[in-house]
């Protein structure tokens, strides 16, 4: 089930129009895969916002949501997802759970969704709100950096905070064929990547567009 179905009463026409403009404007932007644009038009934005907030809700730029936290700008959300190309029976490994905003986009993707969150408190607090979105994902708290190796492989794996370097855990959970779409870079700017896995030891890397994004904390990423 969608947000959009499980909030009816707090999702209004105008909501829908602003979801419906600000699509536009990532299709302007780059933004070129229709399933990923209709994801982000089916996600209501503004649930994830305080209430005296919303009106930043569909504006393209990132908001604080507290503990040193922010829910990513459209854009960054929709050109991660758009690198990842998510097919709806792939297993994803979301690391970086945050909000749950761009964990909602990969669900209208795949129901096949899990999601770490390293702060407790934000963790607490979003997973109550995406069990009021009725939601599937599998959510978790712990060390992002090390992924989930209980439940690997994954298809896909997809980090929302910026690394210093390609953690390797993580690149060990991909299945041969699976990509990882991560920032890479200093704690004050990164470079997009993703990396394919073509065979057990053979990884092939490419780089994208610069961003920034929020410390990746961890074992193997800038500690704890």
């Amino acid at each position: 089930m969608s947000p959009q179905s499980a909030l009816p009463a707090s999702d209004s026409y105008r909501h829908r129009g602003q979801r419906r403009a600000l699509v536009a404007e990532l299709r302007r932007k780059g933004i070129h895969d229709e399933r990923v644009l209709q994801a982000l038009e089916q996600v209501p934005r503004h649930v994830f916002f305080e209430p005296a907030f919303r009106e930043h809700a569909y504006q393209d730029k990132a908001f604080p949501i507290g503990e040193g936290q922010t829910i990513s700008q459209p854009y960054t959300v929709a050109f991660q997802t758009q690198l990842l190309q998510v097919q709806p029976q792939e297993r994803v490994l979301e690391i970086g759970t945050g909000s749950g905003y761009q964990c909602c986009v990969l669900l209208e993707l795949t129901p096949h969704v899990w999601s770490i969150e390293y702060n407790a408190v934000l963790f607490a607090r979003t997973r109550r709100l995406l069990a009021q979105l009725h939601h599937p994902a599998h959510l978790f708290c712990g060390d992002g950096s090390l992924g989930l190796p209980d439940q690997a492989p994954f298809d896909k794996i997809i980090v929302t905070a910026g690394s210093p370097t390609l953690p390797r855990p993580l690149l060990r959970q991909l299945r041969v064929g699976g990509s990882l779409v991560i920032p890479v870079g200093t704690e004050h700017s990164q470079r997009m990547v993703r990396v394919v896995r073509e065979s057990e030891e053979s990884f092939v890397r490419e780089d994208f567009e610069e961003f920034r994004f929020v410390p990746l904390l961890g074992q193997a990423g800038w500690g704890a």
